[in-house]
C-alpha cells in the first residue's frame, strides 16, 4: 500500500488527494475487489511519473503498457476496438470488479435492452436497473496536441486497478469504467514531435507539420453523426451498438483564462430534440463535478457563461449523446508539459454562480492538472455508483418516451412555433390567450412525423444507402421493404427503407431528418449575434440530397430489420444493345466509374443535351461509354458494386459530348495542414480521383502545367489578406525535418498569385470552394462579391450574419458543372458570400429571389437575394471556376459535392477542346 500511495504522491496528488477524499466515508466497501500483488507503476513503466514537466508517453509505449497492465490485474479486461486511419489499434480497457468482468456479457445486455427500451416493460426495467451496473465512458487524446487528458488517462487506468479506498472499491462495484484512448495516430504524431529535442527547454508541438489525425485534425469532434472517419465509427459502435454508457466523458483542454478548467453544465441554446432528462441529469453530474473541486481545495472551475460550449450542435463526441438519451460531459483544462501560467483576468477574481471558487494567477505544473482530472473522474464515477439504479432507469425512460412519442402526434416547441405564437398574441404579449396555444403550437400541420420512407427509385440510391449507414453507425433502427405498400395515396417499392420515430433514437432521427430551427440569439435585443459553438443548421438528409417523404400519421408496411451498414443494393443493365452504355448522372457513384474508366484508358463523355436510352429519357449529362473489351468489366463492376444503372444501347447517342480526359489534380494544402484541404482530400480519395497534394513553394516555383490541369483551393486556403505578414506563423525551416521544409511557405499575392495567374490563361484550371473565392479576385477574374459595400466592407453581424446553415438555390443542370444535381438543391453556407456575373452565360446556381434557409439560423439572407453561388470564369484559355458555398463541408454535403467533381473534369476538358 506505501508504495501505491507514493507513486501517486509523485503525480502531486497530495493536497486533499482523491484517495483521501474517500477516506473520511463511514461505510464499508460494497464490495471487495482484490487489487493484484503488484501492478506496474506509469514510471516503472515509463522512467517518469505521468505528469512530469516535459514528459510525454507517446502511443507505442501506452499500448504497451495497456497490455502489460491487462496481463497483471483481474480488474481489467482489454478490448480492441478498431483500426485508425493510420492503422494502429485502438482499444478500451474494462475496468471493473473481476466478479462483474466475469459476467459482463450479462451486464452489456442489460445494457443495450434498458438503452434501446423496446419491449422492456417498466416492471422489467426496474428489475434490470437494480442488477444491472451503471456504465461509463471515459476518454482522453481525441485532440491530440491537448495533452493533458490522454496521459491523464494513463494515470487513471493505473489509479483504479490499485485504488483500495472505501470509494473505490464501491465504485468498482457499481460500475463498469470503459477508459478509451481516442486518437491513435496524433498521440503518437504530438508525443515524439514533443519529445525530439534534447533539450527540455525546447520541446514544444506548436509546430507539428500535419494535422494531428489524418485528414481532419480538430473535425474529428465534428464527424459523430456522419461518422465518416475509422476512429469515429469505432467510438460510435461503442456508445449505440455495443455498450451503450448511460455516462460519456469526454476530457478535453484548454480553459476559459484566469481559470483552470471549464465543466458542465452549458450556456443555452438547448436543443429541443432531446429528452429533458438528459439536461436535468448533465447538470446534477456537472454540480457533482465542481462541488468535488471545491471540497478537496481546487479552485479555477467555471461554467455555462464561462465559455462558449452549447448543447445544439449534434456533431461532436458529448454532444450526439443527449440525442441518444445519454450524459455527455465535456472539460476543458489548462495544462501543458512545459510549466505555464494561469493568467490574471480581474473579472475572474470576482465570485459568482459560473465561477464560484477563482483561482489566482500563477505557474501552472503539467502534474497539477493530471490531479484535477483525477478527482472529476472520481466526481463522476462517485455519482454514477451512487445513483447507479437511476441511471439504469431512466435511460430505459428515455427510450421508452421516444417509442410513446413516435406512436402518437406530439409537437415539439420550436423558436419558430414561439415567433408564431408571439406573433399572434400581436401587442397582449403578456396576457396571451391560452386558446392560442392550441391552434398555434398544436397546429396539425406542424405534427411530427410518425416516420420517414426513403423511396427505392430516387435518382441516387447509393448516396441514400450512405445517408442510411450513417444512422445504422449511430445505433438509429432502418427497415428494409420486402414488398411494394402505400402510405398516405403514395405507393413506394420494394426496397424502400423506413425509419420510423417510435425508437429510443427518435430525437437523433428528428436531428438529422428536420431542419434546425436554431433561435434568434442575440447578446442584446437589437444587438449583435451570440457567436454559436458550431453550425446551426447541418440537417444531414438535407445536406446530402436524399429524397425522403415525412410520414405525419401512423403507417405500417412489410419490413425487415436492416442489420449492419450496406453496400448499395446492385444496379441493372436495362437492354441488350452491344454500341455502349448510357448511365445517368444523378448517382454520385458515377464519379468512381469515370475515374477507373479513365484510369483504365477507356473513354468516357458526358452528353450535353438530354439523350434517349430505350424508353428512358436521361438529363443532360449522362455518360457515354463505348463498348470495349476494357470498358465492360469496368461498367459490370460499377453495376454490380456501385449501385448504378446502364443502359446498354444498340447505336451510339447522337448530339453534342464532352470529352472526359485523365486530369492531374493538385489539392493546395499548408504547413500544419488545413481540415478543409483533409476533408476534401478524404472526398476525393472516395471517389478515386487522382491527386497530389501541392504546398504554396511549389506554387510559387510556377511552371504549373508541367505537373497538374487543375488547381483545388478548399474554403479555409485563402485568408482575407495575402501577405505573408498576416497569415500564420510557421517555423524556422532550420528547427524542423529536412522532409518537411518544402511545405513551409504562404500563398501570397506577391510571389503565388502571378504564377497562378500564368497557369490558368495558359490553360489550367482553378477551383475554389467556399472563401476562397478571395483568390479568384486576386487574379482579376471578374467577380462582384454582393456582401461587400461600396467602401469593400462586409456588412455588420446585425445586418448579416449565416453561421453554418443550409441553404437552398436554384439550379440550372443543363450546364456541365451542374450536371446531375436536381434543380433545387441545399447548400452549406458558412461565412461565405454571392456573387454577381458578368458576360452571356446564365446562372448555373443561384440563391433565389426569396432566399431560403433549409435549416439553421440567419440574420439577413435577402442580402444573398438572385446572386451567384456558382461562377464559371473563363481567364485566358484557361477557368476559375468559384464554388461560393462550402460544397465538401465535413464530407457530409454530397449533394453539393458533385459540383467540385463536375468541375475537376470539365475544365480540364473544355480547356483540352479549345
Amino acid at each position: 500500500m506505501k508504495t501505491l500511495v507514493m507513486g501517486f504522491a509523485a503525480l502531486a496528488m497530495t493536497s486533499a488527494s482523491s484517495l483521501a477524499y474517500a477516506d473520511v466515508l463511514a461505510e464499508p466497501p460494497a464490495a471487495t475487489a482484490q487489487a493484484p500483488r503488484h501492478v506496474t507503476s506509469p514510471r516503472e513503466a515509463f522512467g517518469f511519473d505521468v505528469g512530469a514537466d516535459y514528459h510525454l508517453v507517446n502511443y507505442t509505449q501506452w499500448e504497451a503498457y495497456l497490455k502489460t497492465l491487462a496481463s497483471q490485474s483481474d480488474r481489467m479486461k482489454l478490448v480492441e476496438i478498431g483500426k485508425s486511419s493510420e492503422g494502429r489499434t485502438q482499444y478500451i480497457a474494462i475496468v471493473s470488479t473481476p466478479e462483474n468482468l466475469a459476467h459482463l456479457d450479462r451486464y452489456q445486455e442489460i445494457a443495450r435492452r434498458l438503452a434501446k427500451a423496446e419491449g422492456v416493460s417498466e416492471a422489467e426495467a426496474r428489475a434490470m436497473s437494480a442488477e444491472g451496473k451503471a456504465v461509463v465512458w471515459i476518454d482522453g487524446g481525441l485532440h491530440a496536441t491537448e495533452t493533458v487528458p490522454p496521459q491523464a488517462l494513463i494515470a487513471a487506468v493505473h489509479e483504479w486497478l490499485t485504488a483500495e479506498d472505501p470509494e473505490a472499491l464501491r465504485v468498482l462495484n457499481d460500475t463498469i469504467i470503459l477508459f478509451a484512448p481516442l486518437n491513435p495516430d496524433g498521440m503518437e504524431l504530438v508525443s515524439n514531435w514533443y519529445m525530439r529535442n534534447e533539450d527540455p527547454l525546447k520541446r514544444e508541438f506548436g509546430s507539428i507539420p500535419v494535422l494531428y489525425q489524418k485528414y481532419v485534425g480538430h473535425d474529428n469532434n465534428r464527424d459523430y453523426y456522419l461518422s465518416a472517419m475509422a476512429e469515429t465509427t469505432n467510438v460510435n459502435r461503442q456508445f449505440f451498438r455495443e455498450w451503450f454508457p448511460q455516462i460519456i466523458y469526454n476530457h478535453h483542454q484548454t480553459a476559459p483564462a484566469g481559470t483552470v478548467v471549464f465543466m458542465p453544465p452549458f450556456r443555452d441554446p438547448f436543443n429541443y430534440n432531446y429528452d429533458p432528462l438528459v439536461m436535468g441529469t448533465l447538470s446534477e453530474v456537472g454540480a457533482a463535478m465542481h462541488s468535488r473541486l471545491i471540497e478537496e481545495g481546487k479552485p479555477g472551475s467555471t461554467m455555462r457563461s464561462g465559455a462558449n460550449y452549447s448543447t445544439w450542435n449534434n456533431g461532436m463526441e458529448r454532444s450526439i449523446t443527449y440525442f441518444h438519451n445519454a450524459v455527455g460531459l465535456l472539460t476543458e483544462i489548462t495544462g501543458h508539459p512545459t510549466p505555464s501560467q494561469i493568467s490574471l483576468v480581474p473579472d475572474n477574481q470576482l465570485p459568482r454562480n459560473d465561477l464560484p471558487m477563482p483561482v489566482a494567477p500563477q505557474t501552472w505544473r503539467f502534474a497539477q492538472s493530471i490531479e484535477y482530472s483525477q478527482s472529476i473522474n472520481r466526481a463522476v464515477l462517485n455519482y454514477a455508483s451512487r445513483n447507479k439504479d437511476r441511471l439504469l432507469f431512466n435511460i430505459w425512460r428515455m427510450g421508452q418516451n421516444a417509442i410513446d412519442k413516435g406512436n402518437t402526434d406530439t409537437w415539439r416547441v420550436t423558436p419558430s412555433g414561439i415567433e408564431a405564437l408571439e406573433a399572434a398574441a400581436g401587442e397582449n404579449a403578456r396576457r396571451v390567450d391560452p386558446a392560442l396555444y392550441n391552434s398555434i403550437l398544436r397546429d396539425p400541420a406542424r405534427r411530427d412525423p410518425r416516420g420517414y420512407v426513403i423511396p427505392a427509385d430516387q435518382a441516387d440510391l447509393p448516396n441514400a444507402v450512405a445517408f442510411l449507414n450513417s444512422l445504422i453507425k449511430t445505433g438509429v433502427d432502418v427497415d428494409r421493404a420486402t414488398q411494394a405498400f402505400t402510405v398516405g395515396g403514395k405507393t413506394y417499392p420494394a426496397g424502400s427503407y423506413v425509419v420510423k420515430t417510435a425508437q429510443a433514437y427518435r430525437p437523433h432521427v428528428l436531428d438529422m431528418f428536420e431542419p434546425q430551427d436554431h433561435p434568434h440569439d442575440l447578446q442584446y435585443p437589437g444587438g449583435p449575434p451570440k457567436l454559436p459553438y458550431d453550425a446551426t443548421g447541418y440537417t444531414l438528409a438535407l445536406q446530402m440530397g436524399v429524397q425522403f417523404d415525412r410520414i405525419l400519421d401512423g403507417f405500417e408496411a412489410s419490413t425487415e430489420r436492416v442489420a449492419d451498414v450496406m453496400a448499395p443494393p446492385p444496379g441493372r443493365i436495362e437492354g441488350s444493345g452491344r454500341a455502349g452504355w448510357l448511365i445517368d448522372h444523378a448517382p454520385v457513384n458515377g464519379y468512381i466509374l469515370s475515374n477507373r474508366l479513365l484510369k483504365a484508358g477507356v473513354p468516357v463523355f458526358w452528353q450535353e443535351g438530354e439523350t434517349r436510352a430505350g424508353r428512358a429519357t436521361l438529363a443532360p449529362g449522362a455518360l457515354w461509354i463505348p463498348a470495349s473489351d476494357a470498358a465492360r468489366p469496368i461498367v459490370e463492376a460499377a453495376v454490380r458494386d456501385l449501385g448504378l444503372n446502364a443502359h446498354a444501347v444498340a447505336r451510339a447517342p447522337g448530339g453534342d459530348r464532352i470529352a472526359l480526359k485523365p486530369v492531374r489534380v493538385g489539392l493546395v494544402d499548408r504547413y500544419g495542414g488545413s481540415m478543409a484541404s483533409g476533408w476534401t482530400r478524404w472526398m476525393l480519395e472516395q471517389f478515386e480521383y487522382p491527386f497530389d497534394v501541392v504546398y504554396p513553394q511549389r506554387l510559387d516555383a510556377g511552371d504549373l502545367a508541367k505537373d497538374f490541369d487543375v488547381l483545388v483551393f478548399a474554403s479555409d486556403m485563402i485568408p482575407a489578406d495575402l501577405s505573408a505578414a498576416a497569415q500564420r506563423d510557421q517555423p524556422e525551416p532550420e528547427s524542423i525535418p529536412a522532409e518537411y521544409r518544402g511545405w513551409l511557405g504562404h500563398i501570397t499575392a506577391e510571389k503565388t498569385v502571378p504564377q497562378l495567374d500564368a497557369f490558368v490563361r495558359g490553360g489550367g484550371s482553378v477551383v475554389t470552394i467556399g472563401s476562397s473565392h478571395r483568390l479568384a479576385a486576386a487574379m482579376g477574374a471578374p467577380v462582384q462579391d454582393v456582401l461587400l459595400g461600396a467602401d469593400g466592407k462586409a456588412p455588420a453581424s446585425t445586418d448579416f450574419f449565416i453561421p453554418g446553415a443550409v441553404l437552398n438555390t436554384e439550379v440550372d443542370n443543363r450546364q456541365p458543372l451542374a450536371f446531375g444535381a436536381p434543380a433545387r438543391m441545399n447548400v452549406f453556407f458558412n461565412r461565405n458570400s454571392g456573387f454577381r456575373h458578368s458576360g452571356e452565360t446564365g446562372s448555373i446556381v443561384r440563391y433565389p429571389q426569396q432566399v431560403t434557409v433549409s435549416s439553421g439560423w440567419a440574420i439577413g439572407p435577402q442580402k444573398l437575394s438572385g446572386s451567384d453561388a456558382v461562377l464559371d470564369l473563363p481567364h485566358g484559355e484557361g477557368r476559375v471556376i468559384v464554388l461560393g458555398p462550402d460544397v465538401v463541408n465535413r464530407a457530409q454535403a454530397r449533394s453539393s459535392v458533385r459540383l467540385l467533381f463536375n468541375a475537376l473534369f470539365y475544365g480540364p476538358a473544355v480547356s483540352a477542346e479549345e
